[in-house]
């Protein structure tokens, strides 16, 4: 592969005056048998280059665990960038902020009561140098310098925005090159945290999305030498539960594209194709008040979320055609979709009476974190008995993210981190009544000092102005539900699994909607599509084809309130992402 070069005029390959043309496209975000057909596309909208993070915490959950099997296999999706002709930037954080859950960094480390995350804290870089060695050790063949796709490498991302302190960056880029990467480096900020987040020999790149000429002057006159590059060029955005989708206009986004290439620019689209946080990976923003962000990534991309080409695929090309050349052809047709199905879900299993089943309670005179627990995503269920009868007030210091509570199983009402909630009035029917408290992670927070987010009921927690001294805390990482005991009939009142089957001819694309169910997860053959909630803006889940299969499916739908219809989802062929917001 040829070798990337940085001087004073910019970018050359094998000595060749050279643009990259990059599209962000995350393996991890799109099912691998797709990886594929997402990079042909690529290649058809005339990008040379794709971008990708990775997740530290996806490929490291435990400290002695290194995960690259399934959809993190990240040298099967080089292998397959390669076979399409198409250059990689490789973005290894260790913190890639990405709207994903905690920013990529491992929630293990939040165990450590006083851990300072991106700092020099030993225990920090110990860490991230270890990841490092077990990321990129593997990873070398696949760097450019070895004949691989990998042009470029990220030390840390958009740093400026967080710290100043140069050491830091010096540490990781000293530590990527002693795990043997030997291509350019290059740091990320938006140009007014530029100075912030730079390093000395490093590269230093911008991000933005609007005002291009302007960027792009700010920028050279920050850098008066080499190239000129735009690593996140915003040309859409995320959601977040409560809000509305936003959308972007093509032809504005267009006319931004034209301005910066015309600059003679570089530039990288975030995203060229978002996909989905499928799981419980999405992360969240807490700038004084906690916004958790939604299940898809759609990012109103030149792909959607199923990976079919928008309006921006085809604006994009138009305006690369003119400074670059471009693969003849007509855009890429949408991808075959499954014909309207109805699945009614007609056995339960309710979550309290079969918690023992989903986690091993932990005795201890306080609530446990998540993290305490090692456990990285789901719920946690706290348990404690109450000493008498009639009227009681909970109070929790800090709820983390949204807590049910129960008496005796009985809903008793709900604690929310987004609406500054902390106390809540029960009714105990006796002496020795159970109160369970079932707290769900909503995402750890992305970005900002918000990033040491731990999960859970932290603080202290008060029942009648007195601290319980007998608690147990149950982790329910819900890997897989289907192995409950479901059983036909009425559901339960409460948090309660719902479970039916429908029939597949051929595999496709589909979205399941959830009209009438209210806030949950949801399952198919064991995949984690991820989470619905009808405040919306998202109405529906994004199901790949490659998780259906001929014959007899099965879905799994944890509602955690109550579905105001008959218990009935719908596969369809389009999305419902909610009312829009330019």
């Amino acid at each position: 592969m040829p070798l990337l070069q940085i001087d004073d005029g910019g970018f050359t390959l094998d000595g060749e005056p050279f643009r990259l043309l990059s599209g962000g496209l995350h393996y991890f975000r799109v099912h691998p048998e797709q990886w594929a057909d997402r990079l042909r596309k690529a290649r058809l909208m005339g990008l040379n280059t794709v971008e990708t993070y990775v997740p530290w915490n996806l490929h490291q959950p435990r400290p002695g665990e290194f995960r690259t099997d399934g959809g993190l296999d990240i040298a099967a999706f080089l292998d397959l960038a390669a076979a399409e002709g198409l250059h990689v930037l490789l973005r290894p954080g260790p913190y890639i902020c990405a709207e994903w859950e905690g920013g990529g960094i491992p929630s293990w480390l939040l165990a450590e009561p006083d851990i300072r995350l991106r700092t020099r804290d030993p225990r920090f870089l110990a860490a991230v140098d270890d990841y490092f060695d077990r990321l990129l050790t593997p990873l070398q063949p696949y760097l450019a310098s070895r004949g691989g796709p990998v042009l470029a490498v990220q030390v840390e991302n958009e740093y400026g925005a967080y710290g100043d302190d140069t050491a830091y960056l010096e540490h990781l880029a000293d530590s990527l090159r002693r795990h043997g990467v030997d291509v350019p480096l290059f740091t990320c900020d938006q140009p007014a945290d530029l100075e912030r987040g730079a390093l000395p020999g490093v590269l230093a790149t911008a991000n933005f999305g609007s005002r291009s000429a302007q960027s792009i002057a700010e920028l050279r006159a920050l850098r008066p030498k080499g190239p000129l590059m735009c690593t996140e060029f915003w040309i859409g955005w995320f959601d977040r539960w409560g809000s509305r989708h936003v959308v972007r206009d093509a032809g504005h986004a267009a006319q931004e594209l034209d301005e910066l290439l015309a600059a003679g620019a570089s530039v990288n689209f975030y995203m060229f194709h978002g996909g989905t946080n499928f799981g419980f990976t999405n992360g969240a923003n807490d700038k004084h008040t906690y916004r958790p962000t939604v299940t898809s990534y759609d990012y109103d991309a030149p792909l959607d979320e199923a990976g079919d080409p928008t309006e921006k695929f085809a604006a994009f090309r138009d305006v690369i055609a003119a400074y670059a050349p471009v693969p003849a052809g007509p855009v890429p047709p949408p991808g075959p979709k499954l014909v309207r199905t109805a699945v009614p879900l007609t056995e339960s299993a309710g979550l309290l009476p079969c918690a023992e089943a989903l986690g091993a309670a932990v005795a201890a005179p306080r609530p446990l974190t998540m993290e305490q627990l090692g456990q990285d995503f789901g719920f946690v269920l706290y348990e404690t008995v109450l000493a008498s009868a009639g009227a009681g007030l909970l109070e929790v210091e800090h709820v983390r993210d949204r807590a049910q509570v129960f008496v005796d199983g009985v809903p008793a009402g709900v604690l929310e981190r987004e609406s500054h909630e902390h106390a809540l009035a029960f009714t105990a029917p006796r002496a020795g009544s159970v109160l369970a408290v079932l707290v769900e992670n909503q995402g750890r927070v992305n970005y900002g000092p918000g990033i040491h987010d731990r999960k859970g009921l932290l603080g202290r927690v008060l029942v009648d102005g007195d601290e319980p001294t007998a608690w147990t805390s149950r982790p329910l990482p819900l890997t897989d539900p289907a192995a409950l005991p479901f059983a036909a009939g009425t559901a339960q009142a409460g948090p309660t699994f719902h479970r039916g089957s429908f029939e597949v001819d051929e595999p496709a694309d589909a979205f399941l909607h959830l009209d009438g169910w209210t806030k949950g997860s949801v399952w198919i053959n064991g995949f984690a599509l991820g989470r619905f909630w009808s405040r919306g803006p998202q109405r529906s889940l994004y199901v790949p084809a490659p998780v259906l299969r001929p014959g007899t499916n099965e879905i799994v739908v944890l509602e955690l309130h109550a579905c105001h219809r008959a218990r009935t989802v719908e596969l369809r062929e389009s999305a419902d992402l909610g009312p829009t917001e330019e």
